[in-house]
């Protein structure tokens, strides 16, 4: 239904844990190398692996690579803490893409520049910069699927 994009991840568990919630909710997977792990590493394993079968996931060897595929989204949202609006301003659509940067950089400015829109989780305490990798991915397509369904 939506796609979930990771640039460049840097924690195995996220992944693993992303990976075995887009098996669940049946969205799509994009990796955009350089992974900060090795896909077969025994950390990802124990959060997901067992479920890396049931998932549609691709593997992009940089960003240039993933731009071109074939299968990548038409609309893609940035998912950022330095976003305006919020995910619950915007309408998601089948075949949206929900971009997450890495945890230790986030994403670079070419893809701030690159994307159809920034958006961000709504936050209740100023004091902090930001949730999870794999939580803020969980509650960013929940609400992209409980829009389209």
């Amino acid at each position: 239904m939506i796609d979930i994009i990771l640039h460049q991840p840097e924690i195995p568990q996220n992944t693993g844990n992303i990976g075995r919630l887009c098996a669940f909710n049946g969205c799509r997977l994009h990796l955009i190398h350089p992974l900060g792990f090795e896909i077969n590493d025994r950390n990802l394993r124990r959060a997901g692996m067992d479920y890396w079968s049931d998932l549609d996931v691709i593997e992009h060897k940089n960003w240039g690579a993933f731009l071109e595929h074939p299968s990548r989204p038409s609309k893609v949202h940035l998912l950022t803490t330095h976003a305006k609006q919020t995910i619950w301003d915007v309408k998601f659509e089948k075949g949206d893409g929900l971009l997450f940067g890495n945890e230790g950089h986030g994403a670079p400015e070419f893809i701030h520049q690159w994307v159809d829109s920034r958006l961000q989780i709504p936050k209740y305490n100023d004091r902090l910069r930001s949730l999870n990798l794999a939580v803020a991915v969980g509650i960013a397509s929940y609400e992209a699927l409980r829009q389209i369904n």
